[in-house]
């Protein structure tokens, strides 16, 4: 299971790492403020658990990211203060059902929230272990050993601090909370054809002072 078993909420950050922004290709400058969508806790399985290809789509996709992890109460706070809010970090593939994301006009909740589409683990690593902070954390994803996301948080657009704080802003976080801060250029949905996930794909998400998140993916069964 997760390393924490049904989080009350997660935030997910879309369009977080400069490069990714300029993925689209659409000329757009740089974001003002963050995007930001919810996930349910039933979407995601821990380290070692299936990924689950659903019946209605065979466009599960991988999204490798990092996670913080809200370790004390937070309303309005800045800087510093944001960052003594996070507990530790975990990884996280934040999985996607491509074509269900373009259902709906103007959010992307339906292709974000299908069961066991996602993954989380394989541990949380309290934030005693960066004491160099969060500048410069490598996060890579693979499948089946092939490299296919890599990046730092050097190029984040909004950093921890600043997501935690602007979250915070209009909601009060709570010990527990979960905010997946965005994922790198290299998704399956960016390649020429796609290269969507399949059944028996081993897909790897490592952050470097955490560790690696595998699952493997496994086809839906009917009236599973």
């Amino acid at each position: 299971e997760t390393p924490i078993a049904r989080p009350r909420r997660i935030f997910c950050i879309g369009v977080n790492y400069a490069h990714r922004n300029a993925e689209y290709k659409d000329g757009s400058d740089l974001p003002k403020y963050p995007s930001i969508f919810m996930r349910v806790a039933e979407s995601f399985v821990g380290h070692g658990e299936a990924l689950l290809q659903p019946l209605e789509s065979k466009q599960l996709d991988y999204e490798g990211e990092i996670a913080i992890v809200i370790g004390r109460r937070a309303r309005r706070v800045k800087g510093d203060d944001a960052l003594a809010c996070i507990a530790g970090l975990t990884c996280m593939n934040e999985g996607t059902i491509r074509d269900w994301v373009h259902h709906a006009k103007f959010n992307v909740t339906q292709g974000k929230n299908w069961n066991a589409s996602g993954a989380i683990g394989p541990w949380i690593v309290t934030v005693d272990e960066f004491p160099q902070g969060y500048g410069a954390l490598r996060v890579q994803t693979r499948v089946n050993g092939e490299p296919r996301q890599d990046d730092t948080t050097a190029n984040l657009m909004f950093d921890f601090a600043y997501l935690v704080g602007y979250l915070s802003t209009f909601t009060t976080l709570e010990p527990g909370d979960i905010i997946a801060t965005g994922t790198p250029i290299g998704a399956g949905i960016r390649f020429d054809p796609p290269k969507f996930l399949q059944p028996g794909d081993v897909v790897e998400v490592e952050v470097s002072g955490v560790g690696v998140l595998r699952n493997v993916v496994k086809a839906e069964e009917v009236n599973a």
